[in-house]
């Protein structure tokens, strides 16, 4: 049964998308049963191009991406989440509307990255933040990958998750 990760940020146009690129690609190169999303509580309607140009970059398809609101995931026909992850402050410390899960509520973890739009350096330095923080994204999926997600219980994912948070 696939897994269904969400991930949030605000305006969902850098760091949510650069998490969702990066687990569908790690995952789909690894074989694994996961499946990313990425929504934001003010959506801001639009993706941040760096954060595609960095995707692309590393070989990911962002075909069909598009910034859209959490709201989506909290309605009837919405994918059954496993793991909802904040990756930037505001959005972990907003009230987010009640996911639902296969087995009821989501495991949900912050794992919070600065954001990469307001590096300093114009666009030559943005292109850099945007890169360092796909990496440092991408490094903690692959993590995320390696955990035996399907078999693990509520409390040992959650225990997981925040261990990969303080690496």
């Amino acid at each position: 049964m696939t897994a269904h990760v969400l991930i949030l940020c605000t305006h969902n146009s850098a760091r949510s998308v650069l998490s969702e690129g990066m687990l569908n690609h790690w995952a789909k190169k690894l074989g694994r049963d996961v499946q990313a999303h990425s929504a934001g509580s003010a959506p801001s309607g639009r993706i941040n191009p760096f954060a595609l140009e960095a995707l692309q970059n590393a070989g990911v398809d962002t075909a069909g991406y598009r910034s859209k609101s959490w709201d989506e995931f909290s309605q009837d026909g919405a994918p059954p989440l496993s793991i909802v992850i904040t990756v930037c402050d505001s959005a972990a410390a907003e009230q987010c509307p009640v996911f639902f899960g296969g087995n009821g509520q989501p495991v949900k973890v912050h794992w919070g990255y600065p954001d990469p739009s307001n590096a300093e350096g114009g666009d030559e330095g943005r292109r850099r933040a945007f890169e360092l923080t796909r990496q440092a994204i991408g490094y903690r999926m692959l993590q995320l990958l390696q955990l035996p997600v399907e078999t693990m219980s509520k409390a040992e994912l959650q225990q997981a998750l925040a261990e990969i948070a303080k690496a």
